[in-house]
């Protein structure tokens, strides 16, 4: 029994110095106008397909990037449209590390951060497009994620799809932190 004691008295030691470091930074993505788990709210939806929203991009910011973050993607991705594949509403790549907020109606690629670049979405344009599920459908997931990437550009452009800008995202990310809301009609 001795032996047991003296044994853990340098583990609880250790145990007790590493619960006195400061715990790693979690990423958070957050949003004045999207809630987790709650409605997006009409100025978001898309206009056509049936839609007449405004299709503002909603206002985001994040915080806790790991080190060694050089760039981030942002991706908003629907997996409950009725495609096979999801639907991708904006893919934007080439963030600045020092990007930590877009502000709300920034959805058009000439009004993002220098040097970021906005892929197509599955609207076939270079912006946001917001939330249009068909009519009758349940309401849809809208998944917000931020990614922190090591490098500063991914090597693609703006004919990139939203797909291929989440394989590079979930290729390479340092961490990532999402957002889920909601949308039906």
């Amino acid at each position: 029994m001795r032996i047991s004691l003296l044994a853990t008295g340098p583990a609880l030691a250790a145990l007790l110095a590493l619960s006195a470091l400061p715990a790693a930074a979690e990423m958070v993505l957050t949003s004045p106008d999207i809630s987790e788990g709650k409605t997006i709210g009409e100025d978001f939806i898309f206009d056509g397909f049936g839609c007449t929203g405004p299709n503002l991009s909603p206002a985001l910011s994040w915080s806790g990037a790991p080190e060694g973050t050089n760039s981030f993607i942002l991706t908003v991705y629907d997996p409950d449209a009725p495609t096979g594949s999801g639907f991708w509403h904006w893919s934007l790549f080439d963030l600045p590390a020092s990007t930590t907020a877009l502000p709300r109606g920034i959805g058009t690629a000439a009004a993002l951060p220098a040097g970021a670049m906005a892929a197509r979405n599955d609207y076939s344009q270079n912006a946001w497009g917001g939330p249009c599920p068909p009519q009758g459908d349940k309401p849809h997931r809208y998944i917000f994620t931020v990614y922190a990437m090591p490098q500063e550009k991914l090597g693609i452009d703006e004919t990139a799809s939203g797909a291929v800008v989440g394989f590079f995202a979930h290729a390479a990310a340092l961490d990532h932190a999402s957002l889920t809301a909601i949308y039906g009609r």
